[in-house]
């Protein structure tokens, strides 16, 4: 029989005690995310820290200490390794605090423009400095592309809504796929956090932002992290805005790429935002269906409404734009 939370729980903080010479006080939760992993922030008497309890069958815990140590040679914020445990999935790490972007983002207005500022230039850093890593990372392929596009076409049209799909709508969306895809497989190739948003960064007095959730790091599009950030499944910003950041990202990080173009670059952010904010509403989808985590719902009109702004300027997703349109967004209770 698998371990239940508890037993996980009990197990972790003996190993801590045991086997890290920790004096624990506390061990309380700290977060949950989307995967099996949690964390709980470890209390001693002078200090605390994290403590990650990843279920070797579920999530592999090898990823995130290989690119916690790549991110530490970066120089870039994040959680370092203390010690760990990879065949029980445990793991102690250094605390980055407990204020998400996504908290301050909403709380402290004043703050956002700066916050921003630092999570571009960090990200700049990774693209930069993650340069000498992303040839040993998984690759963003093809194979991965078409396997997160059908998610949306799984978990939320299928499963969720239970749409049905005429021969001529499955042609159709395949190519909407194949469109999306290349449009991804063309762009320059960078390290690709892959999850580089509100809930994943955390502000820290010194060194903002400190990255979290970096475990599924791939070498990938250059706009795919840019555009997690900006155009966030959590949090909504005024087009103008969203735009003059981009910009700024662009003038700061493609000088190296001279035949990289604006126009170019822009046209990438569009599409490499309707292909993560697919995936991303079909995993809100599969989490409450699958692993009853219904919390995320509520987060897929705004992720959908990302794609229903840029999908007018493309001919190529005039099929994406009717489904969401007319049948998507109406089946979930939104107006169309």
């Amino acid at each position: 029989m698998p371990d239940s939370p508890d037993s996980r729980r009990d197990a972790l903080l003996l190993w801590l005690r045991d086997d890290t010479r920790l004096q624990v006080r506390r061990l309380l939760p700290a977060s949950k995310d989307a995967s099996f992993r949690r964390y709980f922030r470890v209390y001693t008497d002078d200090a605390q820290y994290i403590a990650m309890d990843a279920p070797p069958e579920k999530e592999l815990s090898e990823p995130f200490v290989r690119v916690a140590g790549w991110f530490a040679e970066m120089g870039l914020n994040s959680p370092r390794v203390l010690a760990e445990d990879l065949g029980r999935g445990f793991l102690l790490l250094t605390d980055l605090g407990e204020t998400q972007y996504l908290d301050a983002l909403q709380h402290e207005p004043d703050k956002v423009l700066s916050l921003y500022h630092d999570a571009l230039g960090a990200l700049v850093k990774l693209q930069r400095e993650g340069s000498q890593f992303q040839t040993r990372l998984p690759p963003y392929d093809r194979a991965l592309l078409t396997r997160e596009l059908g998610l949306f076409r799984d978990w939320l049209c299928g499963t969720k809504l239970e749409l049905k799909f005429s021969s001529g709508d499955e042609k159709r969306w395949q190519k909407t796929c194949e469109f999306l895809i290349n449009a991804a497989l063309t762009q320059p190739r960078v390290f690709v956090h892959r999850d580089y948003h509100s809930r994943n960064l955390m502000v820290c007095d010194d060194d903002n932002p400190g990255i979290l959730d970096f475990q599924d790091a791939v070498e990938g599009a250059l706009t795919y992290d840019l555009v997690s950030m900006l155009r966030d499944c959590y949090i909504s910003w005024p087009l103008e805005f969203v735009d003059a950041l981009a910009r700024k990202f662009f003038a700061d990080s493609c000088q190296r790429l001279p035949e990289y173009k604006e126009a170019q670059f822009l046209r990438d952010f569009d599409l490499s935002g309707v292909q993560r904010h697919l995936k991303a509403a079909g995993i809100f989808a599969r989490l409450e269906i699958r692993d009853g985590k219904a919390g995320y719902l509520k987060d897929v009109p705004r992720t959908l409404s990302y794609v229903s702004a840029v999908a007018p300027r493309y001919p190529e997703l005039a099929f994406l734009d009717t489904l969401i349109v007319d049948r998507v967004l109406p089946g979930l209770g939104m107006p169309a």
